[in-house]
Formats: structure tokens, sequence, C-alpha cells
């Protein structure tokens, strides 16, 4: 190892994974001020978060393969000072086809972060302590939710939303000066040596990981795009509590997302716990439709918390079980494949939710797709679980001993 871990470098995980993100989180949030402000249409607003996260699945593939392959500090000026130049684009749109573009440049910096943080997880920290870790900097994502659901209303009650992108984009170069001295020194890599495992195929519980974050993004991203919106129209909820539903959706899921590590790190099966987040993602999607129908706000709440719960809590065990299947010298590649997955779904999901919603007019027939979605998910899951299991058993019988949880 390079150094010794500590919570300076547990902060700048956590603040690299919820960097990228931010920029989404923030259009979320003010989302009826920006609607009105451009005079789009709800499925043109899908459309934003669709196009981050396009440019994020195409780029996954190959910001993965660099990641193993570039210094550290390099991939998180890439992180953040790329979101920080998406929300500065932002701020200065006159329109939508600019904002489109400010999202499509947000999309490679949250495309890179998983690789670079579990890359960074693999080399510096110890594999007793790397499913822990893991769940505390994917709460960086949730983190990101919490702050731009409350920051980005408040902001923009003062400075419109275009100002509250510019104060964002200070704390992103604010976060990146720190992170940028924290980081650990590391040896220089020779990219000979790095390139040849590239070639290599995944093992197929990459590739069934992958699926598994494919269709949760969907439902998890279109339920974080709309869920403010959904709030106000059909809760009546103001601008500012609409926001709030995000927020309490980052904060279940910062606590959900420590805890499904900290599982993980006791041993627990990676496919048992990613059967139980499968149920619970389905319950609230159930919740919410509910909710919309009855127009209760005590349905909408708890379906927010088994959201935070269950959905945001995927990618942790997700991520940790890619590091369970691969070297460290391929964890980026491996990570970069499971992203393209993730972030496909992530384009998919708030798109469809967008033309459904204006096609029909309500949040009925989203919540159904998204419960479908998760259905699909129990399925993958179990496929996963019996492969595991089949795998656990040719272990076992080789070693005649134990095989540890996975």
């Amino acid at each position: 190892m390079r150094s010794a871990t500590g919570p300076g470098l547990l902060f700048v995980l956590v603040c690299a994974m919820g960097a990228g993100p931010m920029m989404n989180y923030g259009i979320s949030a003010t989302s009826t001020l920006i609607m009105a402000d451009l005079g789009i249409s709800e499925a043109q607003f899908g459309l934003l978060a669709a196009t981050c996260f396009a440019g994020a699945a195409l780029s996954s593939m190959s910001l993965g393969r660099l990641s193993d392959r570039i210094s550290s500090r390099t991939q998180l000026l890439i992180i953040f000072g790329g979101t920080a130049l998406a929300l500065g684009l932002m701020a200065v749109s006159g329109n939508y086809l600019w904002l489109l573009a400010a999202v499509l440049l947000s999309g490679p910096a949250q495309a890179i972060s998983n690789p670079t943080t579990n890359r960074i997880i693999s080399h510096d920290v110890e594999p007793g302590k790397r499913p822990g870790w893991m769940g505390i900097k994917q709460s960086g994502v949730q983190a990101s939710q919490l702050f731009s659901s409350l920051f980005f209303p408040a902001a923009a009650l003062i400075a419109g939303w275009r100002g509250a992108a510019v104060g964002a984009a200070l704390v992103l170069g604010l976060l990146l000066a720190y992170a940028w001295h924290r980081l650990p020194a590391e040896p220089r890599r020779r990219t000979t040596t790095a390139a040849a495992p590239t070639n290599r195929r995944f093992p197929a519980p990459v590739w069934l990981l992958a699926a598994f974050a494919l269709f949760s993004g969907a439902g998890m991203q279109a339920t974080n795009v709309y869920l403010p919106l959904f709030a106000q129209r059909e809760i009546g909820f103001t601008l500012l509590m609409g926001g709030a539903t995000a927020a309490a959706a980052g904060v279940v899921g910062v606590a959900s997302r420590v805890l499904w590590g900290r599982r993980m790190a006791a041993g627990v099966r990676a496919s048992t716990l990613l059967l139980l987040l499968a149920a619970g993602a389905v319950c609230g999607a159930v919740l919410l439709l509910v909710a919309g129908q009855s127009g209760a706000q005590g349905w909408l709440w708890a379906g927010v918390v088994f959201h935070g719960a269950s959905a945001l809590g995927v990618n942790v065990v997700v991520m940790a079980g890619v590091l369970r299947e691969v070297p460290k010298e391929r964890v980026g590649a491996a990570s970069g494949a499971v992203s393209l997955g993730m972030y496909t779904g992530f384009a998919l999901g708030p798109l469809a939710m967008g033309v459904l919603l204006e096609a029909s007019g309500g949040f009925l027939a989203g919540w159904l797709c998204i419960g479908a979605a998760y259905l699909v998910c129990a399925g993958i899951g179990l496929a996963y679980r019996v492969r595991d299991g089949r795998a656990r058993s040719a272990v076992a019988r080789g070693s005649g001993g134990k095989v540890p949880g996975k």
C-alpha cells in the first residue's frame, strides 16, 4: 500500500462519488423553475437526465480502462473539474439546447467516479476493510442528493437556478483543492504491463452485476429525477418540500449504503443482499404508486424511505461484488463494465418516465414500469445466486474447507 488510510482519504472518496451527480440532483430539485423558465415539457425534462447518463454510459468502458493507467489526481481533476465546468455551462445556458450540452458534459465525470474510487480502495485499503469503505464512499452519492436537494432550491430562491449552479461549482472547486493535497502520492505506472490484462474477458458474474445495475439504475434514477415533481404535482408540496423528499431519500440512502457495506464486510453474500434490495425496491414503487392515487402524504414518505433503503443501496453491493470477482489490476476496467449497465439504466429510466408522464398525464404508468424493472432485478439476483452457489460448491469440493461469503 502506498500509505496509511484514514478519515481524510475516505472523505475524498465520498466527495469524489458525490461530485458527479450533483448537477443532476440540482436540476431535479429545481425542476419546476427550469421547466417554467425554459418552457420545456416533461419529456424534454426527462431527456436532460437521459443525455447526461447516455454520455456516462458511452464513456464508462474507456474511462474504466483508463483509470487503471493514469494517476488518481488526474482522475479527480476529471471528476471535480468536469462537473464544475458543466455547472458553469448550466449557469450561462440561455436555452434548452445549451442545458443539454451542459448535462452531456457532466456524464464522463460521473462515469469515472466508480472506477477511480474502487481502484483507490483496492490498492490502499486492507481487504477486510474494503466492503465497509465501499459502503461509506458509495454513500457520497446520497450525500450529494441530500446536499443538492437542500442547497439548490434554497439558493434558487435567492439567486435563481443559474445562481445555484454557480454556487455548487464553487463548492466543487474547494473540494478539488482539498482532495488534490490529501490524496497520497503513488508510484508511476508502467503502461506496458497495465495494458496486457484488459483484453481478457470478464467473468460471467461481472455481467450479471452489470445487468442488475442496468434495471435497478433505470428505476432508481427515474424516481430520483421525478420525485420532487411528483410530490409537488400529485401531493401538493411546495418547491422546498418537494426538494425535501429527495433530501430525505438521500439521508436514508446514506445510512443504507453504510449498512449494506457493513453486512458484506460481515460475510453476507452479495446475492442475498441483492434479492433483499430488489424486494424492497418493488415495495417502494408500490407505495409511491399508492401515494399518487390517494394523494396521502404518509404513503409518499413511506415510499421515500423504502426507495432510499433499497434502490439507493444497490450500488454499494454491486461494486463491492466487483472487487470480489476480479483482481485489483482489473478493478477499474470491470467497474467500467458494470458502470456501463448502470448509466445505461440511468439514461433510459428518466427518459421513459418523462415520455409516459407526458403521454398519460399522470405518474401511474411510470410507477408500474419502475416496479416491473425491479422485478427483473429479482430474477437477475436469483440467477446470480445460483451461479454463486455453484462456484462456492466447486471451491468447497476442491479445498475441502469453508468458502467465504460472496
